[in-house]
């Protein structure tokens, strides 16, 4: 059950995270949803696409997350953690996900502004003009979202291993 618990958790935690990445994106360039993804939602409001596409586009994140940590948090000898240990560390790989997407999307914007960097092809063509910086601010900020957290969300799993062999000590020690 609390194998269970763990992969709910991560499921949960990368789904709110996703709906407020997305929220705020959506609010920056629509067109990042209407045009850059798959039309899936009949609509621009950018509060439907930011709870829609924050579900589709984080759950299995969430489940990757969640068995990879269930299986170092509960599986073999050590002292098991709890869903509830687990909060911590999700929370704060959470926040720096939002640091990183924040400072990427800046950057984006940054680089979009002076030219370094822009869109081509059909994306281009389809954008309009005038939307082309916030894309890639929006595009910037979903790209760092993602990497920061399977590479943060790894980092999480061998710390919580590594706690398991910490607690394993003190249990012997005292």
């Amino acid at each position: 059950m609390q194998f269970l618990l763990i992969i709910a958790l991560s499921i949960a935690s990368a789904v709110i995270y996703g709906i407020l990445h997305d929220q705020i994106t959506a609010r920056v360039c629509v067109e990042y949803f209407t045009i850059g993804h798959p039309p899936v939602f009949n609509t621009e409001d950018p509060t439907l696409l930011g709870l829609g596409w924050g579900i589709i586009a984080t759950w299995w994140v969430g489940v990757i997350l969640g068995v990879g940590l269930a299986m170092v948090a509960r599986i073999g000898r050590r002292p098991k953690r709890s869903p509830k240990s687990l909060i911590r560390p999700i929370g704060i790989l959470m926040a720096i996900m939002a640091v990183f997407a924040i400072t990427a999307g800046i950057a984006g914007y940054t680089a979009g502004s002076l030219g370094w960097v822009f869109l081509v092809g059909h994306i281009a063509e389809t954008v309009p003009p005038e939307k082309h910086v916030p894309f890639l601010a929006d595009m910037w900020a979903h790209s760092a979202s993602y990497l920061v957290g399977f590479v943060g969300g790894i980092v999480v799993m061998v710390r919580v291993w590594m706690s398991r062999g910490t607690m394993a000590r003190l249990k012997d020690e005292g």
